[in-house]
Order: structure tokens, then sequence, then C-alpha cells
């Protein structure tokens, strides 16, 4: 029987005996697991693939907002502990990023560290310092997200989609804006970096500082497009993410 905590926070698109390795995904902010739906297509057979639900949103409306990123961090740390028995990689985009972070230090520090860790679209946090701030009104909270994906225009136009999607968003921002810039406990595992070329909220060279993240390697992959570059070339990322996941298998099972 699964942990029904894990159950909670976790949503499963593909996970069976067969996964060796469990890719656990991190949604941006105002983002919903379902976000990853399409990416066990795109990776290898014996690579679970598994989203992050965080509450407010989707089957967890119920459920209250977190009073911090750190505190988000905490819970999701809590409900992976079963899962650190398997090869754990963590992949989050935007803020998504950063929860993945958080939790990796976690995970390390309760002696189950990931594999790996795949950060993107994110600044690491010794960068954080002087970014804009997020939080604003719901219409500039709303002009905010169009800037970077338009095609959500038509769920702000649609009043009950906007009211049942609002709310996370600006939960979301909030964390984003209070969550405190600065370094963090090393990890000892890899450090893999993806970004869109043209993202105007992190630039190539900011995302290269998540090199002092790790004491292991890093290694940043750009590919066309902005903040959302991860829709048009999933494809792109999703191979270059088969390549990491197959050295990640080779390394373990070579020590083993």
């Amino acid at each position: 029987m699964r942990n029904p905590v894990e159950e909670l926070w976790v949503r499963r698109f593909r996970d069976d005996d067969g996964c060796g390795t469990k890719l656990v995904c991190f949604p941006h902010a105002g983002g919903w697991a379902h976000a990853y739906r399409t990416w066990p297509m795109g990776l290898p057979s014996d690579v679970g693939v598994l989203a992050v639900r965080y509450p407010g949103r989707e089957d967890r409306l119920d459920d209250p907002f977190p009073s911090g990123l750190e505190a988000l961090a905490d819970d999701i740390a809590d409900a992976l502990g079963e899962l650190t028995r398997h090869r754990l990689v963590l992949f989050g985009h935007s803020m998504g990023a950063s929860v993945a972070h958080e939790v990796a230090v976690r995970l390390q520090r309760r002696g189950s560290p990931p594999a790996a860790l795949c950060v993107s679209g994110r600044r690491p946090p010794q960068a954080l310092g002087g970014l804009r701030k997020l939080f604003g009104t719901d219409e500039e909270i709303i002009a905010d997200v169009l800037r970077f994906d338009e095609s959500r225009a038509p769920v702000f136009e649609d009043p009950g989609l906007r009211e049942l999607v609002l709310p996370a968003i600006r939960a979301d921002y909030r964390l984003v804006d209070a969550y405190p810039a600065g370094p963090r406990p090393p990890l000892d595992c890899p450090v893999y970096g993806y970004t869109g070329h043209d993202d105007p909220e992190v630039t190539p060279e900011q995302m290269r500082g998540w090199a002092e993240t790790t004491q292991g390697a890093f290694r940043l992959r750009v590919l066309p497009g902005g903040h959302f570059y991860l829709r048009a070339e999933e494809a792109a990322l999703l191979a270059d993410m088969r390549n990491v996941l197959g050295r990640l298998k080779y390394r373990t099972e070579a020590v083993s």
C-alpha cells in the first residue's frame, strides 16, 4: 500500500515496478502537475514520471496554500521520503526550480540525496537579490503571466476560469517574492541547468551560477525560446534528459 501523504503530493504519469529511476517534476508558479503529462512519451520506459501537486489547485483546491516556499519544500521532502529508496531525480522549472533545489537540500540533510537536480529557467538562490517583485493587483499579476505566456489569455477572459486559477498564481507569487536570496548548503549530486536563450527572467550566464550550488558536476544546456521554451522544445529537452538519466543509471549500476 502506498503512503497516503505521498499520494496526496505526487501525481504519477508513469510509475511501475520496472521504473528504477523516478523523475519528480516541480511546476512553475501557478502551474499544475498535468504540465508534465506528456513527458513519459519522450523518456525511457524504465523512468517513472511523477509531478508534485501543490496545494490549492487541481484536486487540492480546498487545501491551504503554504506559508512560504521553504515550508512547502519541508512538506514535499516529507512526502518524498519513501521514494528516496529509488534513483531519484528532481526537475523544476521557474519557481519549481527553487522548490526542487530546497527539497534536494533537505533530502541530502536527511541522508537520502537525489541522484541529480535539474533546474530550468530560474536564477540560483545566491543571485535572486534585487529581482523585481511579482506580486501586485490581480490585473498586474495577469499582465505578468501573459508577458510570458500569451496562450493563457482565454483563461483570464473567462470569469469562471479566472476565479479558479488566479488564487494559486497569487499565492505562488507571494512565495517567490518572500523567498530569501542567498547561498544554500552545497549539494553533492550533479546539477543540470536548462534555459531558453531569450528568457527575459534569466540569462544563460546567470544560469551558470547554479554551478555554485553543488560540489558535484554542473552542465548547462541553452535551447531556443523564452521563459516557456520547454513547451516548443519539449522533444529537445527530453532528448537531453534521456542522456542525463542514462548516464546516472550507468554510474549507479557500475558502482553497485
